[in-house]
Parts: structure tokens; C-alpha cells; sequence
């Protein structure tokens, strides 16, 4: 068994080989609750909920922290902005991110710190960095001086001639250097804030998580995630004094990022008025809809997010869960076999490649739909029913899926037509049973007349 993550520092895929194989630590970088996630937040969390559950499938313990980022500035303005207490904001906004992936499959990580919870710890990095060398203060600030870590740039690739600071790092007259980057800084009026050697204060983003990650999976880690966004500064700033408040050792031995979302080949922003709000979709889609529309691209690559790929996933679920209901009627019930098939986890072992892994999947799915009697169907179904756990799949019942309790928004109105044609074939009015099938037909409704029911399914495009 092998499996092969491209990691971002190395700009290659390589063989995982963790520090510690009885003891896998990944690291992530969460959701800052400020607002409800959208659909590119919930990118990473979908991926690295997959990397979790195929480690989970090869080594006996694998530790996963995904923080929440509960004091920044973007908090503080929302809070302003709305009234109330900042602990409220962050509150209500970590409340629905997690309802909110959990729609989407992604279960929660082994530990979620948050910020907040962690600042005598990140007082004793910035300190130990002090100590070395690595930072100094200035004005009720305390900055990394990026030039006295040498390998300042690596993992960007970044020449440190052209870098600035990162848009949550101002450019201010005390600083030694312009991409020096704030490890405390002074809290005034009703900022959060708390005492420190330096002041009242709080913590810089970068520190956050570097601080959490020391705490909770020890100096030096084996994955580090996030969305590509994220390589700079972030993630940059994180090695730098990582390693150097950890006398030279390595911070994180594999780094991985994600692509980015796009809507109709457009970037996400405010002023497109385009950004794509996970809590919004979830209410003309269920969850598994966008979960499958998430895995379809391979994770490094861009994903193009539109109204046809949303409804073209949706089909492709409508026929898995139109063969699982069938096969079960024919030849079931089926359970899942002990792990998924080897096929299909070659492709995820290949750095998660999901497009190759849901071309297997659905393979699978066709080969039940053909099987001729029980013993096949026994086979495929269980083998295609522990992939479907594995990749967060066919999660519900067929009858769920496809019946009025599914959380698709027009499935009550087809239901309610699906009845009005069985009430006409019931009294003999066979042209209003006809013209109910051809309106069905053209929402794309394909209806199945069997054992004295009838059952539909939305037909592929």
C-alpha cells in the first residue's frame, strides 16, 4: 500500500511516509467565523475530510486539527457592523459552518481548537522568538523579521525582494523590513484583547495557527492543508516562525493546497455580487449534490462552479440511487464489504485523484445495474456501497433520496404530480395521465411503473 501526496514545497508527488506511522498528525486551517461559508471555504473542508477518511483506512490513529479562527479584525467589523457582543458573532457563525458542512458529509475533525483558548501559548512562541533573534518590538507590536529565517520564501517560491506583507499585515513606518508580519499588536476601545508583556493585545493571524499546531500535534507535523489562497502569506509566515521558534526543526513535512472555485469562469467576490453561499445552496440542493460537484475535479486544479454541473451531479446521483433502489428491490438487502475496491482506492491513494475514483465508482454502479441475479448483485452492491462510505456517498435511503423528505426544493411538486397521474390511470382518464407524463418528461423526470407503484428519477444530460 502507497500513497502519493503532492506536496507543494517540494513542488512534486512523493511518497507519504509519516514520522510517526502509529500516529498520522494533519493540520488545517479553518473557517474565521465572521459570516457563513461559501462554497470555496467548503472545498477544503470536503478534501481533507476525504484525506482523513482514506488515512484513517491505512494507519491506526491519525490526529486532525482544524481550527476556528474566533479573534480577527474581519470579526470585530462584523460585529460593529451588527451590534452585538463579538463572542456572539463568532458563536453563530461557528454554529453554522458546522451545521453546514455536516450537510455536505464532512464530519469533524479529531481536534477543533480555537484561538481564542490558546493565547498564554501563542505569548510563549512570540517570546521564544525574541529570545532567538527572529523578532522584534516596536510601538505595542511585536514582527517577525522575515530576513533572519533564510528560508523565507520556500514554500511560495518567492523572491523576498518582491513580497509585501498580505493583506491583513499593514505596512507601517516601525517596521524593519516592508514583509515584516505582526506576532501581537495593540487592541484599543472595544477590540478583544488581553495582557501581555507587550501590552494589551492580540495575537496576529499567522501566530494562531502555528501555536495550535505546536499544542496540539507537537513541532513538527506531517500534512498541512489549505486552499491555495493561503501559500501567501499565511502559510509562509507559518513556517517561518514555526521553525525558528522550534531551534531549525521542520514544521510540516507534506503541504497541500487546493484550487480555487470559480462561478461560470468568474472569480468569487463582493463585487460580482457572485459569491456562492454554502447555507443558500443548501436550500434548492441537497448536500451530497454539492459534495459530488466538490469531488469531481481533481482537488489542485480550478473548479468551475455553474447552475449545469450543479444539475448535471444531481442526475448522476438520481441514477446511483435509482440502480441502489432497484438492485435492493431485485436482490437485496445489501450491506457493505469490509473496504472499498481496489480500484477505486488506487485512484484516491494517487493524491486523491476523484475524478478517476467517481469514474470508478460509477462503473461499479453500472455493473449492479446489469447483474443478473443475486449472487452478482451481492458483489457490485458491496462493493459499491463501501466505496460510497468511504467518499461520503449514498448516505441516504433511495426512498429518502428520491421522496418528499429529500431536501431538494422541487421534489414535493413532483410528487404531487407523480399522484395526480396515478389518481387519472386510476379513473381511466388516460389523456390527463399522458399529458402528466409529458410534463414530467420535460422536467427531465423519467417515471418507473413497477409492482403497482411508481417511482422517478431525473434523467442524465
Amino acid at each position: 500500500m502507497t500513497i502519493r501526496l503532492y506536496n507543494t514545497l517540494a513542488r512534486e508527488k512523493q511518497v507519504f511516509e509519516p514520522i510517526d506511522p502509529e500516529r498520522v498528525t494533519m493540520y488545517v486551517c479553518g473557517p474565521t467565523v465572521y459570516n457563513y461559508a461559501h462554497i470555496g471555504n467548503a472545498r477544503p473542508a470536503i478534501l481533507f475530510d476525504l484525506l482523513f477518511r482514506l488515512l484513517r483506512l491505512h494507519y491506526k490513529e491519525v490526529v486532525y486539527a482544524r481550527n476556528i479562527t474566533d479573534v480577527d479584525d474581519k470579526i470585530n467589523a462584523a460585529a460593529a457592523e451588527s451590534g452585538v457582543p463579538i463572542q456572539e458573532i463568532s458563536a453563530l457563525y461557528a454554529d453554522a459552518y458546522h451545521a453546514d458542512m455536516a450537510a455536505l458529509g464532512a464530519g469533524l475533525p479529531t481536534i477543533e481548537p480555537r484561538a481564542t483558548e490558546h493565547i498564554d501559548q501563542m505569548i510563549d512562541m512570540i517570546q521564544r522568538l525574541l529570545d532567538a533573534g527572529h523578532a522584534y518590538a516596536a510601538e505595542g507590536h511585536v514582527l517577525f523579521d522575515i530576513e533572519s529565517f533564510e528560508n523565507y520564501g520556500a514554500l511560495s517560491k518567492r523572491d523576498m525582494r518582491e513580497m509585501v506583507a498580505g493583506s491583513r499585515v499593514e505596512v507601517a513606518p516601525f517596521k524593519k523590513n516592508p514583509g515584516d508580519f505582526v506576532l501581537w499588536k495593540p487592541s484599543v476601545d472595544d477590540q478583544p484583547g488581553w495582557e501581555s508583556p507587550w501590552g494589551w493585545g492580540r495575537p496576529g493571524w499567522h501566530l494562531e495557527c502555528s501555536t495550535m499546531a505546536e499544542t496540539h500535534l507537537g513541532q513538527t507535523i506531517d500534512i498541512h492543508g489549505g486552499g491555495q489562497d493561503l501559500i501567501f502569506p499565511h502559510h509562509e509566515n507559518e513556517i517561518a516562525q514555526s521553525v525558528c521558534s522550534h531551534g531549525g526543526s521542520p514544521f510540516a513535512r507534506y503541504w497541500m493546497h487546493n484550487g480555487f472555485v470559480t462561478v461560470e469562469k468568474r472569480k468569487m467576490s463582493k463585487s460580482q455580487g457572485n459569491t456562492l453561499v454554502v447555507h443558500d445552496l443548501l436550500k434548492s440542493y441537497p448536500g451530497e449534490v454539492l459534495r459530488y460537484l466538490l469531488l469531481s475535479a481533481h482537488y489542485r486544479q480550478p473548479l468551475d462552479w455553474s447552475d449545469k454541473e450543479l444539475e448535471r451531479a444531481r442526475r448522476t446521483l438520481d441514477r446511483l440511487y435509482g440502480v441502489l433502489r432497484t438492485a435492493t428491490d431485485r436482490f437485496g438487502p445489501f450491506s457493505a464489504d469490509e473496504r472499498p475496491g481496489e480500484g477505486f482506492l488506487e485512484a484516491l491513494r494517487d493524491d486523491l485523484n476523484t475524478p478517476v475514483a467517481l469514474a470508478e465508482f460509477n462503473r461499479v454502479a453500472r455493473e449492479l445495474a446489469k447483474a443478473e441475479n443475486e449472487e452478482q448483485a451481492k458483489i457490485f452492491a458491496g462493493e459499491l456501497l463501501a466505496d460510497a462510505a468511504l467518499i461520503g456517498l449514498l448516505q441516504e435511503s433511495p426512498e429518502n433520496w428520491f421522496g418528499a423528505g429529500s431536501a431538494d426544493s422541487d421534489s414535493e411538486a413532483i410528487e404531487a404530480l407523480i399522484e395526480q397521474r396515478n389518481q387519472a390511470r386510476a379513473n381511466r382518464d388516460f389523456a390527463t395521465a399522458d399529458a402528466l407524463r409529458d410534463r414530467l418528461t420535460a422536467m427531465g423526470i423519467v417515471l418507473e411503473d413497477a409492482g403497482g407503484s411508481t417511482r422517478w428519477r431525473r434523467k442524465e444530460s
